[in-house]
């Protein structure tokens, strides 16, 4: 019997989990933050790979995050692709033809680019993959103070994007078992589209007035099913996010590559 994968386990069973969404959201500006005043591809190669490192002990499954992630590695790569090609041309010129100009500098800015959107992307799928709506809801009300009727909307909000996900399958089977639009894709789409919009504008609807019915919006304070508080492992979390971004600026001032965004 082969030896089970950690990225095979699942999510909620890692420490991640179990920790405050606040302390997640916490971790991942200053990450972001950090990483957004310099573009430079060693501040953000240092961070990816503390983040990769760091990886399995989130014990999000493979496929999970692979899900997840794709469309931002894609996006990343096409945005490093078209940098290296029409990217500022500074050092040594190696191919030019017409606009596209491929020299020592669009190589260096198109790295940084690549690793920085990874070195973003990857904290911040991961702590939030592991969080429960319901909690980061629970965290920003309690701890936080903001507005009970905006955070309860847009759990409400959020909560619906399943179903609108499902709406979307049973409108199209629904459609191909009629005939309509079975060739005409374009106009299948649209079609479908605004069905969806009429069926989630009447879903709204009743929702809110269901939630005004239930008390959802009144004034004064309101009491909470759930207690939100911070503990030991949102502190660690939130110490390991600081020692990352320090990491990463240290080494990139160490390596002399560090450059303020303004001062480009």
């Amino acid at each position: 019997m082969q030896p089970m994968s950690v990225f095979a386990l699942d999510a909620t069973a890692g420490p991640l989990a179990r920790t405050n969404p606040v302390a997640k959201l916490a971790a991942t500006l200053i990450v972001s933050v950090t990483l957004l005043l310099s573009i430079d591809p060693v501040s953000a190669g240092v961070a990816l790979t503390a983040t990769l490192l760091l990886l399995p002990f989130a014990r999000l499954p493979a496929r999970q995050l692979w899900l997840r992630l794709w469309p931002i590695v894609v996006a990343a790569v096409i945005a490093a692709s078209a940098t290296v090609l029409y990217g500022r041309a500074s050092g040594d010129v190696f191919f030019m033809w017409g606009l596209v100009r491929i020299s020592e500098g669009s190589l260096d800015l198109a790295a940084a680019i690549l690793l920085r959107v990874l070195a973003i992307a990857v904290p911040s799928i991961v702590l939030f993959a592991t969080t429960d709506p319901t909690d980061l809801a629970d965290g920003l009300a309690q701890i936080l103070r903001l507005p009970a009727r905006f955070v309860l909307g847009a759990l409400a909000g959020l909560r619906l994007v399943g179903l609108l996900i499902d709406d979307w399958q049973e409108l199209g089977m629904a459609r191909r078992a009629r005939g309509v639009a079975v060739r005409a894709r374009i106009r299948r789409f649209l079609g479908q589209a605004f069905a969806l919009l009429v069926l989630s504008i009447r879903r709204g609807t009743k929702l809110a007035t269901a939630m005004e019915a239930r008390g959802f919006g009144a004034g004064g304070r309101r009491t909470w099913a759930r207690v939100s508080r911070l503990g030991w492992r949102d502190a660690v979390l939130t110490l390991l996010a600081v020692a990352v971004a320090a990491s990463a600026v240290v080494v990139a001032v160490a390596a002399g590559t560090w450059t303020l965004v303004w001062a480009m």
